[in-house]
């Protein structure tokens, strides 16, 4: 019986262990779950150990632009300017990236394919962004050379860059290197490049190649300007690795294959962020919390539902841990 003693309740872990703990659960865990089990595991998930690092992407490609700024906004903030890795698909709005620039003091990785960021955006936001090694712009179709040598010259610790392209954007287009110059002028520190099926041409590449020494990785899948001699890399550039410009496999099983309607595990329900409450969470009559679930004036007014098109959603919730 003594020995029964020695085992501590989960609820009277200190807040900052649980939240490490509960990076391991999915968002919809964290979002949904966790909440509702107890006070102490609420006020844990909502602390910034559970938000250094948001992974929305998946997510993120099927829902609606003002649901996910919402979202989004209430992560960040929750994060309190530790984020250190932001993960999302499909941005709309300038104010959103003015937000992310805004808490980005912390920030190393920055994915944002698929998003309608502009060069006039990307200008106004890329001062704030100095802490990134990374960045993922694939897909970005209203960014061009002067928004990557913004982010070139503001960005002096990045070491990995995305500027893949979707192949219906570029099929017939004529091939420039206008971006390939600007990565070539403002990115010295380049280690890791991916342009799949970019309009470049072998001078583009060539001009990367001499002025990104430490390169060690280049996508150029699809590029069907580009013809390199296997020889001359391995002579010249002996611990860099090339792909392409041949597609021998599918490409990057998280591009366009996103849209697809097939779910991987991870996704095994699919799940609508609505307008609603979520002031209801854990109820306890003998003591009355009802503000706890503000969040600064946003938690009260979102609701996530798992199933999608069922009605009543809220009585198909997971099991509690």
């Amino acid at each position: 019986m003594e020995g029964a003693s020695e085992f501590r309740s989960w609820a009277e872990l200190i807040p900052d262990a649980l939240g490490v703990i509960f990076t391991n659960l999915s968002l919809q865990d964290r979002v949904t779950v966790i909440p509702r089990v107890c006070k102490s595991w609420a006020n844990a998930v909502t602390g910034p150990y559970c938000w250094q690092e948001i992974d929305i992407k998946d997510w993120s490609n099927r829902c609606q632009p003002d649901q996910l700024d919402r979202l989004l906004e209430m992560l960040i903030t929750r994060s309190c300017g530790s984020l250190r890795k932001l993960s999302v698909s499909g941005l709309q709005t300038e104010s959103i990236f003015t937000f992310i620039a805004e808490n980005a003091c912390s920030l190393q990785t920055l994915r944002l394919p698929r998003s309608s960021m502009s060069d006039s955006i990307v200008e106004q936001i890329a001062g704030r962004l100095s802490m990134i090694s990374f960045l993922d712009v694939s897909y970005c179709i209203k960014i061009g050379p002067y928004a990557l040598e913004m982010i070139g010259k503001n960005c002096k610790l990045l070491e990995g860059l995305c500027r893949n392209m979707h192949p219906l954007d570029t099929a017939g287009k004529p091939y420039q290197d206008d971006e390939a110059y600007a990565i070539a002028s403002t990115m010295p520190k380049l280690k890791h490049l991916e342009m799949a099926y970019h309009l470049i041409s072998t001078s583009g590449v060539l001009q990367i190649l001499a002025n990104c020494p430490k390169l060690e990785f280049l996508d150029q899948r699809g590029c069907w300007g580009v013809t390199l001699d296997n020889m001359f890399l391995k002579q010249k550039f002996p611990k860099l690795k090339v792909l392409g410009p041949f597609v021998l496999d599918t490409y990057e099983s998280d591009g366009w294959d996103d849209f697809s309607d097939v779910s991987d595990a991870s996704e095994y329900l699919a799940w609508d962020f609505v307008a609603g409450g979520m002031g209801e969470y854990y109820v306890d009559d003998s003591d009355s919390y009802d503000g706890m679930w503000d969040d600064e004036g946003r938690l009260d007014e979102l609701q996530f539902g798992f199933y999608e098109g069922i009605e009543d959603a809220g009585m198909y919730w997971p099991p509690s841990p």
